[in-house]
């Protein structure tokens, strides 16, 4: 680059992708004119070898490179070829990182792309919810074949809270009435059975619970809806289905939606047993 060139070259150094650097350059240049900077992403670093040839490259051309390198042998390697080359250069994360530990007495964890694994970690519960919402109650039975997870069980077992629950873990999660009228959709039985968890109750805590719902809802609380006796036959057809699938049941009777959800990320991350 000719001294005064209205194009400066960045190179733009990571042991990640380079977004952070990149944020910033383009912060930086916007406050000289038209902003206009010729970028050059060097993403990945893991050596002191790409460290020297993107001195080499940058020397040549009189650029800048601006880093965003938390591993400290690769910290050093850019330290020391600057000496070398002479080339300017910017550490977008060191003062920082250096300003944190000082005022928190801890050291980071210096491991790369931390905020993109946060990021991916944000839109993968994102998708997950909306995956839940999408499949909750049986509405696409062919998400049955897509989802980690699949709850089966008769209405009022928590099937829903269950599902949004998982979603907000980034689990993706259906779930799936069981009706003796109706007969379950065949993507059910396409499914391995250890992706699919059932759901029973008490029959005299779900007739309360319904109840409840009905009340709620300003309909009739003498409907069948809250009979015993349809309640469990409800529950017999139900165990009749989990048992033909093969899959773990879970008794939700008086138990928290947050101790549930977290037996069904054990049964369904580390095996069958409960």
């Amino acid at each position: 680059m000719q001294e005064g060139s209205d194009k400066p070259i960045v190179y733009i150094v990571s042991d990640s992708i380079g977004d952070t650097a990149e944020f910033v350059v383009k912060a930086v240049a916007s406050q000289f004119d038209s902003g206009n900077v010729d970028m050059r992403r060097v993403p990945f670093v893991e050596n002191e070898e790409q460290v020297k040839d993107v001195f080499k490259e940058a020397s040549d051309c009189n650029a800048i490179i601006a880093y965003t390198l938390v591993v400290p042998k690769l910290r050093r390697a850019m330290e020391q070829e600057a000496l070398n080359h002479g080339v300017c250069t910017a550490d977008i994360l060191g003062s920082l990182m250096g300003a944190f530990s000082r005022v928190t007495c801890r050291e980071p964890t210096l491991e790369p792309g931390m905020v993109r694994q946060l990021d991916e970690a944000y839109f993968r519960r994102v998708a997950a919810v909306e995956f839940a919402v999408k499949h909750d109650d049986g509405k696409d039975p062919r998400g049955l074949t897509q989802a980690e997870v699949v709850l089966v069980g008769i209405s009022r077992t928590s099937k829903t809270p269950l599902s949004m629950y998982l979603a907000h873990q980034g689990i993706m999660v259906a779930n799936l009435p069981l009706v003796p009228e109706v007969e379950p959709p065949e993507e059910l039985y396409w499914i391995p059975s250890e992706k699919v968890i059932g759901l029973v109750i008490n029959p005299g805590q779900l007739r309360e619970i319904r109840q409840e719902r009905l009340k709620a809802l300003g309909l009739d609380e003498d409907a069948d809806y809250v009979n015993v006796a349809r309640i469990e036959e409800e529950l017999t057809y139900a165990r009749r289905v989990m048992k033909k699938i093969g899959c773990t049941v879970f008794d939700v009777s008086n138990k928290a939606v947050e101790e549930v959800a977290n037996r069904i990320i054990q049964v369904t991350k580390g095996g069958k047993s409960v």
